[in-house]
Formats: structure tokens, sequence, C-alpha cells
């Protein structure tokens, strides 16, 4: 079987490409779990990556899970309900857990519909991009089921908890315009230039220091729960890792030269 997610690095970017773009990129099968279990490990274990993308192949993001395997009782729809809690657990629930504990920053390039479990994906990421074609829908109610796979706890926090309930509630379709006004997105841009704006901004982000990165992620990733006095302890603990860093010793006699620079060339404009 073809691989579902590719892995693709350029430099200290990582591109993640879901390639099943017959089925519209769908998410229902264990090989797709198991091949972003890998990806993420893969990720997380390399130094060297600082950024990943992630994209659709094809017209779509991910249309989310498998209408037919639905119908056919198939996939995470089979068994009784004891197996079915069982599949999701060992199936799907592996996305978001392995997704959210991605050490560096996450881009999701939205090139197309993202659909139910792909809208979910999709707010597992970092910063979201999408293409003038992008759509998405909380629509699981539509089909009579719920947010299977974390979009309950993602979604909130990437529109807040009123356009959340609108978009779980009703399951409408929203365009990629009125996802950049509710902040599902940060940026709509042309089909065409979206994968450039998704690693321009990536190299953005990649300049800057790896043990930076990671460890500034980590404090935001707390900061969804935990206590000030507890996050400021912890940023506390970090900041001492931080300065002991050749990347920052570097960074700061780089903007100590500069600034005197500029001193010194005001000064003799003075003169």
């Amino acid at each position: 079987m073809e691989q579902f997610l590719l892995y693709e690095q350029r430099g200290a970017v990582v591109t993640l490409t879901m390639n099943n773009p017959d089925k519209r990129n769908s998410l229902s099968g264990k090989v797709q779990s198991q091949d972003f279990v890998d990806a993420c490990e893969r990720v997380n274990n390399d130094p060297g990556v600082k950024v990943v993308i992630l994209t659709g192949a094809g017209k779509a993001f991910s249309a989310g899970g498998n209408i037919f395997a639905m119908r056919n009782r198939t996939g995470l729809s089979q068994g009784i309900p004891a197996e079915i809690r069982n599949n999701y657990l060992k199936g799907i629930q592996r996305i978001p857990k392995a997704f959210y504990n991605i050490e560096v920053p996450t881009i999701a390039a939205v090139n197309g519909a993202a659909i139910g479990a792909g809208c979910d994906l999709a707010t597992m990421c970092d910063i979201r991009i999408a293409s003038e074609h992008a759509k998405f829908a909380e629509s699981f109610v539509k089909l009579g089921i719920i947010p299977g796979d974390g979009g309950a706890y993602f979604l909130p926090r990437a529109v807040g908890f009123s356009k959340a309930y609108e978009m779980a509630f009703t399951g409408d379709t929203i365009d990629a315009q009125e996802a950049l006004g509710c902040g599902l997105v940060s940026k709509v841009v042309a089909a065409d230039e979206l994968m450039t704006a998704a690693n321009e901004l990536a190299d953005r982000i990649a300049c800057n220091p790896g043990h930076a990165l990671r460890l500034t992620k980590r404090l935001l990733r707390e900061s969804h729960h935990a206590r000030l006095d507890t996050l400021l302890e912890m940023s506390a603990a970090f900041q001492a890792l931080a300065h002991n860093t050749p990347e920052h010793e570097e960074a700061v006699n780089a903007m100590a030269e500069m600034l005197e620079a500029k001193s010194k060339t005001k000064g003799g404009d003075k003169e």
C-alpha cells in the first residue's frame, strides 16, 4: 500500500503531504494514524527540524472520515459499541496526541476542503494558512455523530467557544474568507501561492534557534491548562537553559554590535 503521509525535508523545514487524493485524503484508517505517529516521532527525534508544514495532495486538504466505510460499518465504526470505542482510541485519536506533541511549530497549508476530521486536523496545527478555495466544516452533527477525534478540544481554542458552538451545532460549511474573519486561519492566499506563502512563513520561523522554538512552543502548550505561578516557574527554568546556549550568546553579541555601530554613526553625524 502506498504511504499515506509523504515526508519531505528542505533544510530545517519538513512538509507532510496527505497523499490519497482519490479519497480526498480521508482519515478513517489505521494506516493514516500510524503514518502520523511515525512522522511526528521522526520530527521530534531530529534536532535539525524547526518547522513542519502539513498539506493535502489534490483538491482537498482532508474530507475527514470515509463515508463509505461508515455506511458499510467498517473501519472506525466496525463492531459493537465497546469495539468502536477501542477503534477510536487506537486509531484516529492517535493523530491528535501525536500532532499535539510535535515539539516544533506547525503550519497547516489548507489547499481545499477541510471537513469534519479534516477541519479538526487543521486546528491541531499552530498556524493555518488557507487557499482561496479552502472551506471548513465541523460537520459531524450532519451525520448524527460527534467530533470523535479531539475537535471539541481544538476548535474552541482556534475560534473561541461561541463560533465553535455555532460550527459544531449547525455543521455548516464556511469559506476561506469567513475562516479568516473568525480567526480559524491567519491568512488567505491565491491557490497557486499557498505553498510559497507557507514556506516563506516557515523560513521566517526556521531562521530562529531551534531550542528557543521548541521551548517556546512547550510554554504555549502548557498555558492551555497551567496556573500562572506554574507557568512562570517553568518559564524561569526554560530561560535559564536558553541563556546558556551558544545561539543566545551569538545573537546577543550580534545585536549589541549592531546597536553600537548605530550609536557611533549617530554620534559621527552630530560632529
